[in-house]
């Protein structure tokens, strides 16, 4: 696979992650500490893309079965793109409506998130499958790594330069930074399109042409992939349920400034590069698996540490903890990738990785509403806001460790030979069907 092709699928990585990184690192801390908006109606605005992730999977059959113009991946990918940057664009006037009390306040905060939602899984499932398609199964790690390593150095200049544009803070600054962001974003992740994937004759692909209903059967019925599909889940609620709540806990317990909390996410970002530069090595020496058990330890350590600061009340342990956190983050997700694109077979990537992309979305569902609606129940019920968090830390910490007992159990060959089994048995079906 050509240098430049990784460059471009990177590219569109980068766009997709460019309109959440607003909204992740300081909208969200906006709304719970400044605003006061409850972070129950926060998490729950922010849970509305992963409600709508089952639809991944149509969406990657319907890129097997329907190209769109002689191309699988590119046009859904451009769809969801714009979706992404509308979206973001408009969850700032949101916001702030819902805090000035207005009727259409929160339904526009859905709708905004909504849009942003459907966006992600468009743009999401098209360009890892594209990534499969384009690249092979040596070459998985290495293209995984340049995206990853690619994204977060985009994050952490796009963490900085978003820092400075809010400075000093006010409402309007907020909304044009959002605005510029979005528009930003558009222009790499469309510059990344074109010209990458080769333009297919005709409207359908070989394979067999499965319904809906097909479609979950074709993933349900492998017990491997089930269990890889769970695993996925309990690790990504481990690594992603404090994404709502990082930036609000260095306000509440620590007085931290708004422009200091969205710099801590480039510093998380920069351990996160540094655990993705080393995961190769890792994966040499240890296997993709044996790597991915490693990043969820190191993470776990991190979030204790993160714990160990609140608890102590030692602001200087929260770095440290940020840091660790990032770069066992960094290797569990480059391993899990690289293992997620070889847990998929040919002809039928769109659907698997549709699945996976399910998994993800289901993990950040549950990552949000645990992180805010524990949060809050915890924190109202004690009467401590410093319990609320340390609770929601605790629980991740142990789901951590969870998936690192669940990942022993996960054996791709056999993933692979059952899915090749139930394929044939359903292109014969279609073609019993069709005669």
């Amino acid at each position: 696979m050509r240098f430049i092709k990784v460059v471009q699928l990177s590219a569109i990585h980068v766009a997709v992650a460019l309109t959440l990184l607003p909204i992740d690192s300081t909208l969200n801390r906006i709304m719970i500490s400044e605003l006061a908006i409850p972070a129950s109606l926060v998490a729950l605005m922010i849970a509305v893309p992963y409600f709508l992730s089952p639809m991944q999977m149509w969406i990657g059959s319907l890129s097997e079965r329907w190209p769109l113009w002689g191309w699988r991946r590119s046009p859904y990918i451009v769809i969801g793109l714009l979706c992404c940057a509308g979206g973001a664009a408009i969850a700032p006037q949101a916001a702030f409506a819902i805090h000035e009390g207005v009727w259409w306040g929160i339904p526009l905060g859905f709708l905004a998130f909504g849009a942003w939602g459907m966006g992600f899984n468009f743009a999401t499932v098209s360009y890892l499958s594209l990534a499969t398609d384009l690249s092979g199964p040596g070459q998985r790690t290495r293209v995984v790594g340049i995206m990853w390593f690619t994204l977060i150095v985009s994050m952490i200049i796009g963490g900085i330069a978003f820092a400075r544009s809010i400075e000093p803070y006010s409402h309007e600054r907020l909304i044009v930074s959002f605005e510029q962001m979005s528009l930003l974003a558009l222009v790499i992740g469309v510059a990344g399109v074109i010209g990458l994937e080769p333009r297919h004759e005709g409207n359908g692909g070989s394979e067999p042409r499965m319904g809906w209903r097909q479609t979950w059967r074709f993933v349900g019925d492998n017990p491997h992939a089930k269990q890889f599909f769970v695993y996925l889940i309990v690790l990504l609620i481990g690594i992603l349920g404090q994404d709502v709540l990082l930036e609000p806990y260095a306000a509440d317990i620590f007085a931290v400034s708004p422009a200091n909390t969205t710099r801590y996410t480039s510093m998380w970002g920069g351990a996160l590069l540094i655990g993705l530069l080393v995961t190769n090595r890792l994966s040499a020496r240890f296997g993709v698996k044996g790597a991915a058990g490693i990043g969820a330890v190191v993470a776990a350590t991190g979030l204790s540490l993160i714990v160990a600061a609140g608890l102590t009340h030692r602001v200087e342990l929260l770095i440290p903890g940020l840091v660790v956190f990032g770069f066992g983050s960094g290797i569990a997700t480059a391993a899990n990738l690289a293992l997620m694109l070889d847990m998929t077979i040919a002809g039928q990537v769109g659907v698997f990785i549709g699945a996976w992309g399910v998994a993800d979305a289901l993990a950040r569902l549950g990552g949000t509403l645990l992180s805010g609606v524990v949060r809050d129940v915890v924190m109202y019920g004690l009467g401590s806001r410093l319990a609320g968090y340390v609770v929601v830390f605790a629980i991740e910490i142990a789901l951590l460790l969870w998936s690192v007992w669940m990942l022993r159990r996960i054996q791709s060959e056999q993933f692979q030979a059952r899915a090749l089994q139930t394929s044939e048995v359903i292109g014969l079906a279609g073609q019993t069907q069709g005669a």
